[in-house]
């Protein structure tokens, strides 16, 4: 018997270069590359625009305007749905810009090396230099506040305060960072293969959640804030958000297991529908309510999932591969 599939309702796009992230401006998707270029489509056309001549897109952060991406050029753009290029900022010497985040009033902050610019939305602008290489940036959900991952823990700072910034500790290297939608837990993923977590209130406590044979290159929240999936793995790993205690002396759910590595996950923005993406090329979603499956895409040698998004309704699915393939998944009424 044929597995239920939605192949038939993926529009596929040549990105032309490995596709570093995908992002939704409304009703356009904007296709990051590591050529440097970002690849805007839209029901009309497709159009490439040169974000970075000769440099390489190494992050990027959008806030459903703008795609702001930043380069080994040491410049930081911002590239709207209509495929307008403007650069927002660049720093001294060229040196890469290792992280980005983007506030929801539109305030941005970027790091390169130890040094943190976070400017808000009236153009303020503060510097943080982090104890070590900043690694990570997010701003949280709800207050002008940014969490800045870097070695042996991650700092928690007010950049239009004059309190000083906050320090998380744990030992090891602390790559990416993420704020629950409530703002009570801080994540990072970290090089040891292994998540980090603190219960911001009400004690402060620690979280590890670990056993994964991989990095964790990509994480993403539910839509009610209470699952927090992960890559990594043979299967999506998802865990438990939903008490005061988040996942502490709790399981993780698998879902999608598979005989190949996850490369991407991205809840949808409504329902409890995880996608995954994998580094065969393959990709799956899959419900909670029941764990049904549904393929959206089949394995293809050389094509892992480097990049899955869901616009706001959640009617379409974005993805790009690292062979420069891409689609759209449009799902039916």
């Amino acid at each position: 018997m044929r597995a239920p599939s939605l192949l038939d309702h993926v529009m596929p796009v040549v990105a032309g270069a490995h596709v570093t992230q995908a992002v939704w401006l409304q009703d356009t998707v904007a296709f990051a590359l590591g050529d440097g270029a970002v690849l805007v489509v839209s029901d009309e056309e497709a159009k490439r625009v040169e974000a970075h001549p000769d440099a390489g897109i190494l992050v990027g952060a959008s806030d459903g305007r703008r795609l702001v991406t930043g380069g080994d050029d040491g410049r930081v753009v911002a590239i709207s749905g209509r495929g307008e290029v403007i650069e927002v900022a660049s720093v001294k010497n060229g040196a890469w810009i290792d992280a980005l985040a983007l506030h929801a009033d539109g305030g941005i902050a970027y790091a390169a090396g130890r040094n943190v610019v976070a400017r808000d939305a009236k153009g303020r602008e503060k510097t943080f230099a982090a104890p070590s290489t900043a690694r990570g940036l997010a701003f949280a959900p709800k207050g002008y506040r940014l969490a800045v991952a870097h070695y042996n823990g991650a700092t928690l700072w007010y950049p239009n305060l004059e309190t000083a910034p906050d320090f998380v500790e744990w030992k090891g290297s602390h790559i990416d960072v993420t704020w629950s939608p409530d703002g009570r837990f801080v994540v990072t993923t970290m090089q040891e293969n292994s998540l980090h977590g603190w219960r911001l209130q009400p004690d402060r406590g620690h979280m590890r959640m670990s056993g994964y044979p991989a990095k964790v290159r990509s994480v993403s929240w539910s839509g009610d804030g209470d699952w927090l999936a992960t890559s990594g793995a043979e299967a999506a790993i998802v865990w438990p958000f939903d008490s005061k205690e988040g996942p502490t002396g709790k399981a993780p759910r698998e879902c999608g297991v598979r005989p190949a590595r996850v490369s991407r996950v991205s809840f949808h923005p409504k329902a409890l529908v995880l996608a995954i993406g994998y580094e065969d090329g393959c990709i799956l979603l899959v419900r909670f309510a029941d764990a049904s499956e549904l393929l959206v895409r089949r394995a293809v040698k050389d094509s892992a999932i480097s990049a899955l998004a869901w616009d706001g309704r959640g009617n379409r699915l974005a993805f790009g591969c690292a062979d420069g393939q891409a689609g759209i998944l449009n799902l039916p009424a």
